[in-house]
């Protein structure tokens, strides 16, 4: 059997199995096990937990993950290339990977693996919004479902998640992520360190679930409000929030402001307010 150090380089497996990178699937592979190795430590110990990867391609990664000590890595692959190109891998884990060739978007990770869980990936561009925003709904109805998500997005979408009240890039995204977790963007790599290079930069993104109690908002009422309110973000929020006009009076939120200029704090006091 191969061990992890004796593998063939990640360049010679993606040879091997014809699996160059497809732009319909969102692939940009990582290929620097000197980056692999940096996200996998940043992810903190995870030598008791199971580890959800999203995309593994030709496993650069997932070697790393095995490395630091993972407990089990459960990998998702939609391309039946990569699934075939981690066989190698697969076999030098020993019984610590499991492969599961299947759409990520429909695939409920929390019936896979027990607690303690995480999630460690570099996360196709195309699907990675509505992927966190699912876990995220998970972590609402179960603050443990998670012990900790480590992602690579793109940075675009990683200052949205970490962006403040009146900048430009708070929205949604923003109020939703840091309701139920405090988040901290670690670093940034460049276009140069991908295989093939993607036109933007990406930014590794790190989630930690926060102690909310029982007393929190549905996490619908609370995605229903910052949908009405971003989606008319130039307007002022007796507009965009009109149906809630009676809310914003009872809470003193001045009406003429408009939706970047509400705390977090204050949508999830909104949200509070309007459901049943």
């Amino acid at each position: 059997m191969l061990a992890l150090d004796n593998l063939p380089p990640l360049r010679e497996i993606i040879a091997q199995h014809d699996l160059q990178a497809q732009k319909s699937l969102g692939q940009n592979f990582l290929l620097d096990q000197n980056i692999t190795d940096k996200i996998a430590r940043y992810a903190g110990d995870l030598t008791a937990a199971t580890v959800f990867e999203i995309g593994p391609g030709p496993g650069g990664l997932t070697r790393s993950l095995l490395r630091v000590g993972a407990a089990k890595v459960i990998a998702i692959e939609f391309d039946p290339r990569a699934v075939m190109a981690l066989e190698s891998l697969n076999e030098a884990a020993a019984g610590r990977l499991e492969i599961i060739q299947g759409d990520a978007l429909e695939v409920d990770l929390l019936s896979l693996g027990a607690a303690s869980r995480a999630i460690v990936a570099n996360l196709p561009y195309n699907i990675a919004t509505p992927l966190i925003v699912n876990w995220l709904s998970q972590i609402h109805v179960d603050q443990g479902a998670y012990q900790s998500m480590t992602l690579m997005v793109q940075k675009e979408v990683a200052q949205r998640m970490v962006a403040v009240p009146s900048t430009k890039a708070y929205g949604r995204l923003s109020v939703l992520c840091q309701f139920l977790c405090d988040i901290r963007k670690l670093f940034d790599l460049p276009p140069s360190a991908f295989t093939p290079p993607p036109k933007v930069t990406s930014s590794v993104v790190q989630f930690v679930p926060k102690d909310l109690g029982g007393d929190k908002p549905a996490f619908k009422a609370l995605g229903k409000i910052t949908a009405a309110a971003f989606g008319q973000r130039r307007k002022m929020i007796r507009t965009s929030l009109k149906n809630y006009a009676e809310i914003l009076e009872e809470l003193g939120i001045d009406s003429t402001l408009r939706a970047e200029n509400l705390s977090v704090a204050r949508y999830i006091a909104i949200a509070a307010k309007a459901q049943p």
